[in-house]
């Protein structure tokens, strides 16, 4: 019963890993758009040492959200299929800061009216798009939005009942197989030994000598 448990609590936390992966690839692909809009307006990558512009940080932002997304969800296949305590640990706390630095941002958003002042200004204008874009979509971007954070609370908290479970229990011992080996070993043939007829007559002439 609880190896079945274990196996769809596995399946389920890869799935719902497996939704934060895709949030991350489109993160990784939206970044790499801005990218090249980027190259296109000025002439030149964003990641230049020498730009004579100022670093987009809204595109390093969002690219590297993304990288932390398909991250997070290797690191959570990999604890899903092991259910190993140590990977089970670190993948909690990643997604307890995703989550955390994920309600900061959206509680200064809507308690601060003045939220924009505390992000710098971006050169490349995608901040500006981006935000235009949720307003305008604002019932979409909602429910997206809490579809997002709902699957990262669900991922944690299967993850906990999967440390909970414990990892998998081997069987290699033969103690264990005993009571298995034991109805074998009764219902065994008997075994008859065969004896030589000249050695038992010369063991019965030997002992008739010996009286």
């Amino acid at each position: 019963m609880v190896r079945v448990l274990r196996s769809c609590i596995q399946s389920m936390l890869k799935l719902a890993n497996s939704v934060i992966g895709m949030a991350g690839l489109a993160m990784i692909l939206y970044s790499a758009w801005m990218i090249r809009v980027w190259q296109r307006k000025m002439g030149e990558l964003p990641f230049g040492h020498d730009s004579e512009y100022p670093p987009p940080w809204f595109i390093y932002t969002f690219l590297g959200l993304g990288v932390a997304f398909c991250v997070i969800t290797c690191l959570g296949h990999v604890a899903a299929e092991t259910a190993n305590g140590c990977c089970l640990y670190l993948y909690m706390v990643f997604v307890v800061l995703l989550i955390m630095m994920e309600a900061a941002v959206t509680v200064d958003v809507f308690v601060n009216q003045d939220w924009e002042k505390d992000f710098p200004k971006d050169p490349s204008g995608s901040f500006d798009q981006f935000k235009n874009f949720i307003r305008s979509n604002y019932e979409m971007c909602k429910w997206v939005g809490l579809s997002l954070v709902s699957v990262q609370g669900l991922s944690l908290l299967l993850a906990m009942i999967l440390k909970a479970l414990g990892p998998h229990q081997y069987y290699d011992s033969d103690d264990d197989y005993g009571p298995d080996r034991v109805p074998l070993l009764k219902n065994a043939p008997p075994q008859y030994v065969v004896v030589d007829p000249g050695y038992a007559h010369g063991s019965k002439n030997d002992a008739w000598g010996r009286q």
